[in-house]
């Protein structure tokens, strides 16, 4: 909500240099037109009221809009964790080609391609890549941030109101990109509850998945590798350190040997 107040401020502000430009050059256009050969000789002369109209307008617009960036950009940063009564709900993402692996670590549970949360409480997420350089957006939320290998990048969120929102990976990445996406679903605190009770009596993520979850491929390909039925894939337990080792390995590179030597 913010970002889009943001937007129409900017918006508007714009249009005080735009309008003018749409407007005058019709009119310009039809006043100087062609008049059947006459010769026309404008009377030069300087004018002060004119030159501050046509610089100070552009750059008290310039001004403004400096300002108001630099003030949202700093209020809407999405590593600054939001002001809220309620204590944040941590999750760990992990970017797959092409697919999100979302860890609630304490929880001990994660989901592939469904981030679960409740609405009302701040959602801290901690992201990496497994493989190259992803995106995670969540437009009805606000802001992305991008997830890279070896490294670990922040965005917090809160949808005020249950709901279902369109998530994706909106850099491109590859063959695949375009079909990863995931569904974000703010629940009441009691369905939120109930469905991590749900997802802990689901299979561990043990080495075979692992190594499912590590093959290219969107999560209908991970589910039939599974043999999950159904269309949401949970794991009641896995590796406490997955997170960490996940950047650990590709800041070591091992997905770009691997890469090298398909290539060979």
């Amino acid at each position: 909500m913010q970002q889009r107040t943001h937007f129409w401020l900017v918006a508007g502000l714009m249009t005080l240099v735009v309008l003018p430009v749409l407007t005058l050059t019709p009119w310009l256009i039809w006043r100087y037109r062609d008049r059947g050969g006459a010769d026309y000789e404008p009377r030069w002369a300087f004018s002060r009221g004119w030159e501050i109209a046509l610089w100070g307008g552009p750059t008290l617009v310039v001004a403004i809009l400096a300002a108001l960036l630099w003030v949202n950009t700093t209020r809407l940063d999405p590593y600054a964790p939001l002001v809220s009564e309620a204590d944040p709900l941590r999750v760990q993402a992990i970017g797959y080609d092409w697919k999100w692996l979302f860890i609630y670590p304490e929880l001990g549970i994660a989901s592939v391609d469904r981030l679960a949360f409740p609405a009302g409480q701040p959602l801290e997420i901690e992201l990496t890549s497994a493989t190259v350089m992803q995106s995670l957006f969540v437009p009805a939320l606000g802001s992305q941030i991008y997830a890279m290998g070896g490294m670990s990048t922040w965005l917090h969120l809160e949808a005020d109101a249950p709901g279902r929102f369109k998530g994706e990976n909106s850099q491109y990445n590859g063959k695949g990109f375009h079909m990863q996406k995931f569904e974000a679903i703010a629940m009441n605190e009691a369905a939120f509850e109930g469905w991590a009770r749900n997802a802990a009596t689901k299979p561990a993520l043990d080495a075979a998945a692992l190594d499912a979850l590590n093959r290219e491929g969107v999560a209908s390909d991970l589910a039939h590798a599974l043999d999950r039925q159904g269309n949401e894939i949970l794991f009641g337990s896995m590796p406490v350190d997955l997170f960490a080792r996940v950047m650990s390995e590709t800041a070591k590179g091992p997905m770009a040997s691997r890469h090298m030597d398909a290539d060979r």
